[in-house]
């Protein structure tokens, strides 16, 4: 690799011929403050916030797109510098919404951090008109804030460049200029798809998702209610850096420690259902594989990929497995099997779901989501509002002692866990798949050509005389991607795995916000992934068939996979809806 020689505050390094100042400072273990720039989606150097001196230039630069040069001498520190980045932040606060006591952001918002660093005393520094944003709480998922809006432009870069789909931009012109949806129609009336990406990336609290966390407390304190709470596998990965441990820590103890404190009847885990998942999905692959079904099979656990399927690809919605998800087939076991089994009325039980993910709260209003003639999950919250919960009461969350899940819907494979993470879905079917062909025992389960973040993997797998063709993606512009081979014939695949996040569930629009100085130089999806296959690898079983949980439901209720009974319960249907 070709470098150059650059000082920076006086210090001497060498830095990757073409790489920006931003990036060299880090190299010097310097962090040089951003707002609005996002590696390889927002590089727009335009909120003047990273600027910085350089020996010859005329003026201030922006470190974030300046490349490097050989000699460059560089102050990321001085007078002119500070002074420059208070002016930014003062004129910034002239057009804010400042209730920041009251701000689901306080804390954790960019802009706060920014302001104390650098010492910004007079936030009304500059007065003078200001405009006034009506709030957008149109969709199910979350609410839009314009007045706390900094014009960043991260939350259009990713949902455009990222996710491929661009409902949201710059309207209007000047100080008039705002980020909204085309003709200014509500979020709602879009064929945005839930995802959260955009409030993943918000600096500030312009767009949070909806809490749904007093709903929660009133269930709580309902003595007629019985409350029960399911966990996805990729929240243990992430909750704990909601209270300062390091990314990609697991934290699945000290989390069903804090469930169970926080009141809930039973403390189960999403886990079971995405083993349940597999045994349905599988078969559904086998059945169409084996008697002439309609391929490829496209996973449905991911609902923003589920609904984006709805608006841009509507004559391909039967390629979609049938399979509910696992967060609406664990409500649907826990309202009808369970419910029997401890007597209880469906009705009285509050099936609350812990999700990484802001689209399950759109999935739990979908139609035909209601096995035992009421809603499957009656309410889904992110990772970020149950770290909110556990703040309101108290709890030290390190504190708490490790705890495990409780039986029977809290036994899980190994399969089960890795679902968080892009591939997991796919290697998880292909460790149950493989071994129902063969009927033979797998001596290692892992696949790991489908592992790893990259946006699209493909891998083909000879099993039983025959030459299976995968492929997984993650991020919806990876998954057109992958949709325009299958429609055009370039692909020949007969399973794939399509997650709408880009890195797969452990970095879903609910996880926890991490700032821009992490995410543009931590991988976050490769962190809180590890996390999961550790533990995957550390389970004595790590196939979904050998659950004996499962095994026991099939053999008391379902009897087998794609049964009459399996379908009337765990599988659903699919709408074709307008690209707005």
């Amino acid at each position: 690799m070709e470098t150059v020689n650059i000082k920076i505050n006086g210090i001497s390094i060498e830095a990757p011929k073409g790489s920006t100042i931003l990036e060299a400072a880090k190299l010097a273990h310097i962090d040089i403050p951003t707002l609005c720039f996002l590696k390889e989606i927002n590089e727009i150097g335009a909120c003047r916030i990273c600027v910085v001196e350089v020996k010859g230039a005329r003026s201030l630069v922006a470190s974030c797109v300046y490349p490097v040069n050989e000699g460059m001498e560089v102050w990321t520190n001085t007078p002119k510098v500070l002074d420059s980045r208070r002016k930014t932040l003062e004129l910034i606060l002239s057009d804010h919404d400042r209730k920041c006591l009251s701000c689901v952001r306080s804390g954790k918002c960019e802009l706060q951090k920014l302001c104390t660093d650098l010492n910004v005393e007079n936030e009304l520094a500059y007065e003078g008109d200001r405009n006034h944003f009506e709030i957008d709480d149109s969709a199910t998922h979350m609410y839009r804030d314009n007045n706390k809006c900094i014009l960043c432009r991260r939350c259009t870069a990713v949902c455009d460049k990222v996710q491929g789909i661009g409902v949201i931009g710059a309207n209007e012109r000047g100080f008039a200029t705002n980020i909204s949806c085309a003709f200014e129609m509500d979020l709602a009336d879009t064929s945005c798809v839930s995802c959260g990406q955009c409030i993943a990336v918000c600096p500030t609290g312009a767009l949070a998702e909806r809490d749904n966390t007093d709903d929660v407390f009133s269930a709580l304190a309902d003595p007629d209610k019985y409350v029960i709470v399911q966990t996805a596998p990729a929240v243990r990965a992430a909750l704990g850096e909601a209270f300062g441990l390091p990314i990609g820590t697991n934290v699945q103890g000290k989390m069903v420690a804090a469930l169970r404190r926080l009141g809930f009847d039973k403390v189960f885990d999403t886990d079971f259902a995405a083993d349940l998942t597999i045994m349905e999905e599988a078969h559904e692959f086998l059945d169409r594989v084996q008697n002439g079904g309609t391929l490829p099979l496209i996973t449905s656990c991911s609902p923003g990929w589920i609904k984006y399927c709805e608006h841009y690809y509507p004559d391909m919605l039967d390629h979609l497995s049938s399979c509910k998800s696992p967060q609406q087939m664990f409500g649907a076991i826990t309202k009808t099997y369970y419910a029997e089994k401890i007597g209880i009325d469906p009705s009285k039980i509050v099936m609350v779901s812990v999700m990484p993910c802001t689209a399950k709260k759109f999935e739990i209003g979908r139609p035909d989501q209601s096995a035992a003639g009421v809603p499957d999950v009656d309410i889904s919250i992110t990772t970020r509002e149950l770290a909110r919960m556990i703040d309101r009461v108290g709890l030290d969350f390190l504190s708490l002692p490790d705890e495990e899940f409780d039986d029977p819907l809290g036994r899980s494979t190994g399969a089960g866990v890795i679902f968080g993470a892009t591939g997991g879905v796919m290697e998880a079917a292909l460790r149950t798949a493989v071994e129902t062909l063969t009927g033979e025992s797998l001596p290692n389960p892992d696949f790991k050509e489908v592992r790893g973040v990259q946006g699209i993997k493909e891998a083909t797998y000879h099993v039983a005389g025959m030459d299976i063709n995968v492929a997984v993606a993650s991020g919806l512009a990876n998954a057109r991607e992958i949709m325009e081979k299958v429609k055009s014939g370039e692909a020949n695949y007969h399973f794939i795995e399509v997650m709408g996040c880009p890195g797969g569930c452990v970095n879903g629009g609910g996880q926890p916000h991490q700032p821009a100085k992490v995410r543009n130089f931590s991988d976050l999806r490769a962190l809180r992934a590890k996390a999961l296959y550790d533990i995957d690898s550390s389970m004595p079983l790590r196939k979904s068939h050998e659950n004996p949980a499962i095994k026991q439901l099939y053999e008391e209720y379902l009897s087998e996979p794609g049964s009459e009974k399996a379908h009337e319960l765990l599988h659903t249907s699919y709408v074709e809806r307008s690209i707005y």
